[in-house]
């Protein structure tokens, strides 16, 4: 869609001859940014709610500083994960507004205001070896507007560190818990707790756990009722899981 485009469908909306949702469903299929490198869609947010994050990793350095520039040009918000320490140090150089955790290896620079969702969730960790993941997550999270509750450390080689907060985490509309090794919390979390869950393995665990793969498995073999499982270390895809949750679901 040109700008002639554009500016006729804005003079149809103003004759009342197209209805506003009529309009956006017209703008949703706005073209990408063609930047020769990478084609941005900056119109994905339309679409389905969530504005198009940058995957660092596999990218050289340039590549995504150029794609965030681009980004900022159009007014958009900029989030990336898997972004290596040099370019983290180059993000926090050029953009001094930017939000940056080395932990998760992610960063952020809102320009934009982002609308807060009405809902509660909570991040739960195995251990502190799945902080990492789990800040991937909570950082996702509260970039598309919802700052959760963070619950680390409470594995269940000392399951009396779960039960201590259990009735906090049953207040959340919505739980990603993140485990390594054997995978075991998810499944315990699920048998104590009645709200949607999202389950996250890490590649965190001695030799038999396959980098992620044995608590892949227990996740997706659970005995608890209901749980979502992503792919292994995927902080990002579980946030968004959980906030396609509480879109749809809301709070009053």
């Amino acid at each position: 869609m040109d700008k002639a485009q554009i500016k006729r469908l804005l003079e149809q909306i103003a004759a009342g001859s197209t209805s506003p949702n009529e309009a956006l469903e017209a703008l949703a299929a706005l073209p990408f940014a063609d930047i020769g490198l990478a084609k941005h869609d900056g119109h994905r947010v339309l679409r389905n709610g969530f504005a198009e994050v940058i995957l660092c990793q596999g990218k050289l350095d340039e590549h995504v500083l150029k794609i965030v520039e681009e980004a900022l040009l159009r007014g958009q918000n900029v989030f990336g994960t898997r972004a290596g320490e040099p370019l983290l140090d180059s993000i926090a150089e050029k953009h001094k507004d930017a939000s940056i955790c080395r932990q998760s290896r992610t960063f952020g620079i809102v320009r934009r205001h982002v609308e807060s969702l009405n809902a509660r969730l909570a991040v739960l960790a195995a251990g502190t070896a799945d902080i990492r993941v789990a800040e991937e997550a909570v950082r996702t999270a509260a970039f598309f507007g919802v700052e959760p509750r963070r619950y680390y450390d409470i594995g269940v080689a000392g399951l009396h560190r779960l039960l201590s907060c259990v009735g906090e985490v049953r207040e959340a509309d919505a739980l990603i818990v993140v485990a390594g090794m054997e995978g075991a919390l998810p499944s315990v979390v699920g048998g104590l707790v009645d709200k949607p869950i999202v389950a996250v393995p890490t590649s965190v665990g001695y030799g038999a756990n396959f980098k992620g793969v044995a608590a892949l498995l227990g996740m997706l073999n659970s005995c608890s009722e209901g749980i979502a499982v992503v792919n292994i270390d995927n902080g990002f895809g579980a946030a968004c899981a959980a906030i396609r949750i509480l879109r749809s679901v809301g709070r009053d």
